[in-house]
């Protein structure tokens, strides 16, 4: 991937106003997915006069409606627009923003992150260069990738971006032996997975955590939409009573057993079990899954690991102790990137974030 060089050195006021447009960014993000999150800004006068972000996938684009806000259109022509990521060359559902703002005559551009996706990946920086525009990109750019890194790991690494995550006791268990493992992490926690279940693609786990836990996957607690739910059942030992399969929502599961007779209630996938998860990735590729929120087993997240097949980590840890039962899986090659704590009336847990050290944004 081609980065551009940096113009002159950025000013506080282009990092003022990119971290604007870094937050009308962040308002799309439970619904913006196949599409990455943008946030566009339009100054005149050291003063904001346009602003917009991507709202939903197939609708304008954060410079549409940016522009579309600006009361006079004149102004266009001496303003400059602050827009996260590059804007876009290629008709889609949507005509090109770079096209848009040639057309609009703007007087500058400034880009957080050049977009990853091949038929944009600096087309957009040239159409505005060519029609005599200013250009300076990154600025701010390692938090304008951040914002996109499930669309950006998608791009780069064709592959979904993986997140793992589980509640421990404060001695390393995630369940009991008889696989119970209610109750670890308190009501606060539990809703906040919820959300989380909203700004991602799709939730996976294992065959043991649907047979003893029979959980919906579904994001109840928290408004907004429903994951597609991901079961890895090797060989389609799951009863088809289970919630997983009441056909709510969109379900695929993932198996290497050859499947006889026609099954109900989710989208059966047959892949070979030499290199499975890899296949697997694969297939959600092609599907369009840009992220993936693994919620266990235990056997099922270490799999993830030891394939080096994740991004972040989420892990709760409560003050509960079992002394005996099933132990959490075990991060390899990871970095803490912060440490918060979950109050409730009740029970403090504490939540961990790491990332994978040797998955970087730029790869």
């Amino acid at each position: 991937m081609n980065f551009y060089l940096v113009l002159p050195v950025m000013s506080k006021q282009d990092e003022l106003f990119m971290q604007r447009a870094l937050q009308l960014a962040g308002y799309g993000k439970s619904t913006v997915s196949p599409n990455p999150m943008v946030g566009c800004v339009i100054v005149y006068d050291d003063k904001i006069i346009g602003e917009g972000w991507h709202q939903k996938a197939g609708e304008p684009h954060a410079e549409v409606l940016a522009i579309r806000s600006v009361k006079d259109e004149e102004f266009l022509k001496l303003a400059t627009a602050y827009v996260t990521l590059e804007p876009c060359a290629h008709y889609g559902k949507t005509p090109p923003c770079a096209e848009l703002l040639v057309e609009k005559k703007l007087k500058k551009v400034v880009i957080g992150a050049v977009d990853p996706n091949p038929l944009v990946a600096g087309k957009g920086i040239e159409i505005l260069k060519n029609a005599g525009i200013e250009v300076r990109t990154a600025v701010l750019e390692q938090e304008c990738l951040s914002i996109i890194k499930a669309f950006f790991t998608f791009m780069e690494k064709k592959r979904p971006y993986i997140v793992i995550k589980w509640a421990q006791t404060a001695d390393g268990f995630i369940a009991r032996d008889d696989f119970d493992s209610k109750w670890i992490s308190n009501p606060l926690s539990r809703q906040l997975v919820h959300k989380w279940r909203t700004e991602i693609d799709a939730i996976l786990v294992g065959k043991n955590t649907v047979k003893y836990d029979d959980p919906k996957l579904t994001a109840r607690d928290w408004s907004g939409k429903n994951p597609v739910r991901i079961v890895i059942d090797h060989n389609l030992n799951l009863s088809e009573d289970l919630k997983i399969f009441d056909g709510e929502q969109k379900t695929i599961l993932y198996h290497s057993k050859d499947l006889k007779a026609k099954r109900l209630g989710a989208i059966f996938v047959q892949l070979d079990e030499k290199d499975f998860l890899n296949n697997m990735m694969s297939h959600l590729h092609e599907e369009k899954i840009q992220s993936v929120l693994v919620e266990g087993g235990a056997q099922t997240v270490q799999s993830f690991i030891d394939a080096g097949l994740w991004d972040e980590a989420r892990i709760f840890t409560s003050p509960v102790s079992f002394e005996n039962g099933i132990k959490a899986a075990e991060l390899k090659n990871h970095k803490l990137v912060s440490h918060e704590n979950i109050l409730d009336k009740n029970q403090t847990d504490i939540l961990s974030i790491y990332c994978n050290s040797t998955n970087s944004l730029k790869s």
